[in-house]
């Protein structure tokens, strides 16, 4: 299995296939901070529970806002 750089906190990295990966990113593409209806239907499709889901989505929205330039955590317009 690949290694993925989406960790699950402090217990180190998912180890996702290719073919979970392109889902989990074309989804991304889709919406960046998906429902939990998507979440759900989402991790039902790939095999993972929807709390490792969603901690992929929100990790990955976070690499994509300091590759943006912004702070890794959605806060207020003034920070």
């Amino acid at each position: 299995m690949e290694q993925h750089g989406a960790g699950t906190g402090s217990s180190g990295t998912m180890d996702l296939k290719e073919d979970q990966i392109q889902l989990l990113e074309e989804t991304f593409t889709r919406m960046r901070q998906p429902d939990s209806s998507t979440v759900m239907l989402v991790s039902a499709e790939i095999g993972l529970s929807e709390k490792e889901t969603a901690q992929w989505f929100k990790e990955r929205y976070a690499k994509w806002r300091q590759a943006e330039g912004l702070p890794p955590e959605c806060g207020s317009v003034k920070d």
